[in-house]
């Protein structure tokens, strides 16, 4: 052992010699290591892991208004979050540690290329190790504003010195690593899935939206299109499925494997797999996302005439039955159907009728309030003992389409560009091309404030389910908006349900919810007809638009200061 590195920025956590017997081999900190190609090439695959990109939320949600878990609420939606969040604490370690091994690719690869390591794949694999530390450090600052800016290997006495750096000058930072970044990698690999000049370029495009730096989201998401290597897959439902390992449309994802351990364990699969097939139905598609889609008319379910509250279904967008359940149709082989008088429906598999475990008549935790997933699932969830492999996708074209259409349209510079680029993913949902204007609600150039309601609600629609939601309501600073209107679901015990909104015929909605500027539904007409049930208030603070240091950092570093309201 020559010398221990600090992996976990002021964080008190060293790391001595890796087992280089590990699988995969990852971050080598020896004066041994580094000294081939392959040997970088290692530590750059270790930061591909499912660890360094999570997902906003806890295990049973995203923390957004898309999501109900029964009636409990997450942290974050009981405006009760502080440091000792395990997603804070996981986030922040795990984001360092990622920053860290990214650091000793950067200043160390050197070494590989002086022992005669071919230097233009040296540099590629560090171009990664830069794109790499951008993303974590966007992270990073997304969820904590200032954070420290570690750029070398430090040592803990160092790391305990440290306060934390203003977020500009980390943005810059970032933006220097992405410009790199975009300088040496390639457009595209041979079978492999790592990340490209695109990657880069809308990644880069992201933060800046996220920080409102239009203008550079502008010409980043604009150059990512310009690789003319990206377009959308036409089959939107297919995207989602595990066995879609590769598309036109992926600009970076994180490779899932149940053969090298990366995969997504039982217990959020069954939480979102119905209980007909093995599953729970506990993390479940929220009403507020059921009065989100548009109708096929382009207009919201309160203004269009084509909406039917009874068959929600009916002359929606065709994205919701891509996403959310329809009733009375199969998923995975069992018909789907939460009404409380179907007692029995059909399985598919075995062509026979069965009890139905999705409706509250027969089980309790059924979905309390009547939605469940479909988008990505398909019948390899009930294999492998409810364990799975899906890709994670982190970008794909259809976001940087969005982002550079909403970016104009901050910037009020609204032209057919944006129209070309909302259009584009609106009638890929329709199955058409984006010409064919006649089938299906176009969007057509309108006032900058016309122009963000539709940009927000194509948002919504197209990412539901892909943890999107969270992020844009924190940037658009609406969670006051969301975070204090209640989750809604089916009355209980299921006689009730029968009695007062089945055998009256307001089954499944008895009229519209009101739909606000935002596209927030609201529902509080419809709780006073006693007709629908309070599953959960939600609360908001307007420190989480900021989450808490971790505690463990404020105790141990005297320099780390929290974040207002902690």
């Amino acid at each position: 052992m020559k010398k221990m590195y600090l992996f976990i920025g002021t964080f008190a956590v060293l790391t001595s010699c890796h087992d280089l017997d590990m699988n995969p081999l990852s971050n080598g900190s020896t004066e041994n290591w580094y000294s081939s190609a392959e040997e970088v090439r290692m530590a750059v695959n270790d930061l591909y892991r499912m660890i360094f990109w999570p997902e906003d939320g806890e295990w049973q949600t995203d923390w957004s208004d898309d999501y109900t878990y029964r009636e409990t609420l997450t942290s974050f939606e009981n405006a009760t979050l502080n440091g000792q969040n395990s997603n804070v604490t996981e986030l922040w370690k795990n984001q360092y540690k990622a920053i860290a091994r990214a650091n000793s690719i950067i200043h160390k690869y050197q070494r590989a290329i002086d022992k005669g390591a071919n230097a233009v794949l040296v540099r590629q694999y560090v171009a990664e190790a830069r794109f790499h530390r951008a993303c974590a450090y966007s992270k990073l600052i997304q969820r904590f504003g200032d954070v420290p800016l570690v750029e070398d290997e430090i040592d803990i006495e160092q790391g305990l010195g440290m306060g934390r750096t203003d977020k500009a000058t980390v943005l810059k930072l970032i933006y220097d690593d992405f410009d790199k970044a975009v300088s040496t990698l390639p457009v595209s690999y041979n079978g492999e899935q790592r990340a490209t000049k695109g990657a880069a370029l809308s990644m880069k495009a992201r933060i800046a939206l996220y920080e409102n730096d239009y203008s550079m989201a502008v010409t980043a998401a604009k150059a990512c299109m310009d690789l003319g290597v990206y377009s959308l897959e036409s089959d939107y439902a297919r995207l989602f499925l595990q066995s879609t390992k590769k598309s036109d449309e992926f600009i970076f994802i994180v490779p899932r494997s149940i053969e090298y351990n990366q995969y997504v364990g039982t217990g959020a699969v069954r939480n979102d797999l119905i209980r007909n097939a093995g599953g729970w139905a506990a993390t479940d598609p929220s009403w507020d996302l059921l009065a989100s889609y548009e109708c096929i008319d382009g207009l919201p379910i309160d203004e269009s005439p084509l909406f039917d509250s009874h068959d929600p279904f009916k002359n929606r967008d065709p994205r919701l039955a891509m996403t959310i359940q329809p009733f009375g149709k199969p998923l995975i082989g069992y018909e789907y159907n939460p009404r409380p008088d179907a007692v029995y429906v059909m399985n598919y598999n075995t062509g026979t009728q069965i009890k139905n475990n999705d409706s509250r008549v027969n089980a309790q935790y059924a979905s309390f309030n009547g939605l469940v997933w479909c988008k990505g699932v398909d019948a390899s969830w009930t294999e492998n003992g409810y364990t799975i492999e899906p890709l994670s996708i982190v970008m794909r074209y259809a976001d940087v389409l969005l982002m550079y259409a909403e970016a104009k349209i901050e910037l009020n510079q609204i032209d057919e560009s944006v129209i070309d680029a909302i259009n584009t993913v609106k009638a890929r949902a329709y199955g058409v091309g984006k010409s064919a204007v006649d089938r299906y609600p176009a969007v057509a150039i309108a006032d900058q404030a016309q122009m963000r309601v539709k940009l927000r609600t194509e948002r919504r629609m197209e990412f539901a389910k892909e943890h999107r939601r969270y992020t844009d309501i924190i940037r658009w600073r609406i969670a006051r908006r969301v975070y204090t209107h209640k989750n809604y679901g089916m009355l209980y015990p299921s006689s009730i349900l029968q009695e007062k909104v089945v055998d009256t015929n307001n089954w499944f909605w008895p009229f519209a919810p009101d739909i606000d500027e935002e596209g927030i539904p609201d529902f509080t007409k419809m709780e006073a007809t006693g007709l629908i049930q309070v599953l959960s208030q939600r609360l908001w603070d307007d420190r989480q638009y900021l989450w808490p240091i971790p505690t463990s950092e404020i105790q141990i570093n005297k320099y780390m200061t929290p974040n207002p309201g902690y």
